[in-house]
């Protein structure tokens, strides 16, 4: 049998910290499954998905908790399987405006009225070319129970946007 874990991990960045990570997953006869790794203001930060066989767990995760002596921090977390939701379906959403506080709360409220997890999601400011100011684009994958109709939730996202003065697109996923 084995054993699902996620990782969540921050420290200052430098050079050998994936590396350090991978080298203790693979002495454990661990399997990378999936991450996500950015440097965040100088900060390396990330969360990885690893499948480890359950009489290696242990181990694993001391031997990660040992990293913590060279700045990294880390925490290891059992993954819980996530429950069926027949009908729901996965929607992206794209979004690009002038950035101003609030963006992310405004648009994650209305998701979450309607319950709609945001399975992943990725911003960032960039310096506009035309505008000579700072955007803010984000991309999320969002996953949306049956109950909740496209054509709605695009009307609700589109007079946000209005009111954020935002460019928002709602439409299925690469791939999809």
């Amino acid at each position: 049998m084995t054993t699902s874990l996620i990782l969540n991990v921050i420290g200052p960045d430098r050079p050998g910290l994936v590396n350090a990570i991978a080298d203790r997953a693979t002495a454990a006869g661990a399997n990378w499954l999936e991450s996500r790794l950015a440097n965040l203001a100088g900060q390396f930060a990330g969360i990885v998905h690893l499948q480890v066989p359950d009489e290696h767990t242990e181990a694993l995760t001391q031997a990660l908790h040992a990293l913590q002596t060279h700045g990294l921090q880390i925490s290891v977390t059992p993954a819980q399987s996530a429950a069926a939701d027949p009908g729901a379906r996965a929607l992206q959403l794209d979004l690009v405006g002038q950035d101003h506080p609030g963006i992310v709360k405004e648009i994650s409220h209305v998701l979450f009225t309607r319950g709609i997890s945001i399975d992943e999601l990725a911003t960032e400011c960039v310096e506009g070319s035309m505008s000579g100011g700072t955007l803010f684009r984000a991309t999320a994958r969002l996953h949306v129970p049956a109950s909740v109709s496209t054509d709605a939730l695009r009307e609700v996202l589109e007079s946000l946007a209005d009111d954020l003065m935002v460019d928002v697109e709602l439409d299925s996923p690469p791939g999809a």
